[in-house]
Order: C-alpha cells, then structure tokens, then sequence
C-alpha cells in the first residue's frame, strides 16, 4: 500500500516536531514547510496526499495557501486540515469556505488530529475509487474526462454534459445493471428532482449518437440499463 504524504505547515517548530513524531508513528511521510511561500513550494514539487496548514503563517497566511491550493489543478484535489487558535474560528469558517476540508482548534490533542487525518484520507481514497480513471476504453471507444470528450476510432462523439456522465458512469461499471432512479443520482445528484422518464430519453439518443456502439447499451426489462461487459460479449 501507498505511504500516504503529509504536508505538515506550521512557523511553531516544537508543533511541527510533536506531529511529525506522531504521524510517522502511524507510517505517514511527513513534509514540513514553516511558512506559506515553502508549503505552495512543496505543494507543488511533491504533491502531497493531505496538508495540515496553519491559519495564522509569516508571509501567506493559510487562508491564502487553501485558496491557491484549491485555484490549482495539480493540488485542489488534495484534503485541507486548517489548524487555528481560540480567537481565530470566523477565519476558519472562511477556510472552509475557501476549500478547507476540517479544522481543528489549537490547543489539541494528537489523537484528535490523527483521527481527522485518518477520516479524510480514507474519504479521499473513497473518492477517487468511485471516480475511477481518467480515460476509460472499450474497444474502439474512448471517454476521456480530462477533455470532456468521447472517440469512436478517429471519429469524435458530441454529447452533453449529462449523456456524458451517463455513458461514463455505465461504462466505468459494465456488466452492472442500474434502475432509472440509480442512474439519475450518479449522473445528476440525489438532491436533483427529474422524472423517471428523462433517463430513457438520454439513453435513446445515446444510443443513436454511438451508432453500431449503441447496441451495447441494454435494456433490462422491469429495472434499468446496462452498458454489455465486453464487445462482442453475448446479452
């Protein structure tokens, strides 16, 4: 299993000391910057998998780093913990706002932060497991989602937004039927109200825009659609 990285960014070298020891005791590589300028600079040279960042840092302070973090797409992936002190809570709220993930009042206890940084990174883990990769084959097709664009061979495929969740999410999990309302939370969100029929009518004219790839999108009678386990692979 991967090691996770923490980026451990605090100006109080007895505090940046205390969590290094602990959470190289839980088998993190820790990553140290003392103020904003470094933790971009490291951020950036060794993308790490969770930062703990300071709210109040010389030079940046952390409010700046979590908005510049999240402004980047090589880091606005990464989980935030913001550590703040009593008086500072209203800027913790900002964070959160700006991006942070949790914060976490100083004084604390070890085991308090270790257990939030053991929930996100699991959260984080989770995540990308569902989101799966980014480029996704199936014969001679391709969804690509850092472009936002499907191939057929050389052939492009125009799709709107939704089809385009629906295709990927059903080909990320071929061979696995889903009913209508379960595809129109993957695609749409649990909180988004669209009656059961839009979904056959996204997958209609899915079906027509794949051409000879349409005949892989199946109906399961009674419950939903289906994306074929593999080409040429019978019903």
């Amino acid at each position: 299993m991967k090691q996770a990285r923490i980026l451990v960014v605090d100006d109080e070298p007895d505090l940046v000391e205390l969590l290094r020891h602990h959470l190289q005791r839980e088998h993190y590589e820790v990553v140290v910057a003392n103020d904003g300028e470094a933790a971009m600079a490291e951020a950036r040279r060794r993308i790490p998998d969770l930062v703990v960042l300071d709210l109040m840092l010389p030079g940046i302070d952390g409010l700046e780093v979590c908005r510049r973090l999240r402004a980047d797409s090589r880091t606005q992936h990464i989980p935030i913990i913001m550590l703040t002190a009593k008086g500072e809570e209203s800027d913790a709220v900002i964070g959160l706002a700006q991006g942070a993930d949790d914060y976490v009042r100083k004084p604390f206890g070890v085991k308090e932060l270790l257990a939030r940084v053991a929930t996100r990174l699991r959260a984080a883990e989770l995540k990308n497991s569902q989101e799966g990769p980014k480029v996704l084959r199936y014969g001679d097709m391709v969804i690509d989602s850092i472009k936002h664009e499907v191939t057929l061979g050389e052939r492009p495929v125009t799709l709107t937004v939704t089809e385009f969740k629906l295709l990927r999410h059903l080909v990320l999990n071929k061979g696995r039927a889903f009913t209508r309302n379960e595809l129109l939370n993957a695609v749409m969100g649990a909180d988004v109200y669209v009656i059961d029929r839009n979904v056959d009518v996204h997958v209609a004219t899915l079906r027509k825009k794949l051409g000879s790839y349409g005949q892989h999108l199946l109906t399961i009678r009674g419950l939903g659609y289906k994306f074929r386990e593999a080409v040429g692979a019978p019903d």
